[in-house]
């Protein structure tokens, strides 16, 4: 999955207006901000580099930082922030938008993603199943979309009433009962989570039925990789 992440990543780099590369302040530069400032080097595309994390790092290990981050690559600018602290982040903003160009709208005003509508309910389930366990799973979990069925509210006529069915696919079967706790408390939870931004999503009631299975090492299998969407 990696390798198909970073390969996504490399054929994106010439098709982007900006590269924003970040290197965290209170962490030594390491082989892995090498290998993509390597990956930089083959691109025209202008980058800006961002020492992220300043509230974690004293001010002389941030110029320090600074100093190694700008050895690493060639910037257009270079720019220290701490989301935390709220520091320097418009700046960011507006140098990033400066470097923009205008066109036309690519959306809708009233469209705020380009994502289709199964991939942002499995994201929802995911992310509320993400914060209920913390151990183990996370990087093992992949939800799908089996089954969007879209009808009248019995209890309201003029509105719609949404029935999903999604599956929550673990790579081992140890990590299926951390995903349905104690008696299906640890689903149950999830469940009532993702419901909130679902029916916020879908602009009415939700009934979520929600099913946990083993999809051996499917991070590892380009077929399962394809059928999640990835």
């Amino acid at each position: 999955m990696g390798q198909r992440l970073n390969d996504v990543v490399r054929d994106s780099l010439a098709d982007v207006d900006v590269i924003v590369f970040c290197i965290p302040a209170d962490q030594p530069v390491g082989a892995g901000d090498a290998f993509i400032a390597r990956q930089l080097k083959n691109v025209s595309t202008p980058v800006v580099l961002v020492v992220t994390k300043t509230d974690a790092a004293s001010k002389k290990a941030i110029t320090a930082q600074l100093i190694a981050a700008s050895q690493l690559v060639e910037a257009r600018e270079v720019v220290p922030v701490s989301a935390v602290a709220d520091e320097q982040v418009d700046l960011l903003a507006e140098l990033l938008v400066g470097m923009l160009p205008e066109g036309p709208p690519m959306y809708p005003e009233d469209q705020l993603t380009d994502d289709d509508l199964e991939r942002q309910i499995a994201e929802l389930v995911r992310e509320a199943a993400l914060e209920k366990v913390r151990q183990e799973v996370p990087h093992s979990l992949a939800v799908s979309v089996e089954e969007i069925i879209r009808k009248p509210d019995p209890r309201d006529p003029e509105a719609v009433f949404t029935e999903l069915h999604v599956l929550l696919h673990c790579e081992r079967a140890s990590q299926k009962p951390m995903l349905l706790g104690k008696g299906g408390a640890t689903i149950k939870a999830i469940g009532s989570e993702a419901r909130v931004g679902l029916e916020h999503l879908l602009g009415g009631r939700v009934h979520l039925s929600l099913h946990v299975t083993v999809l051996g090492e499917w991070q590892d299998d380009p077929k399962k990789l394809q059928r999640l969407g990835y």
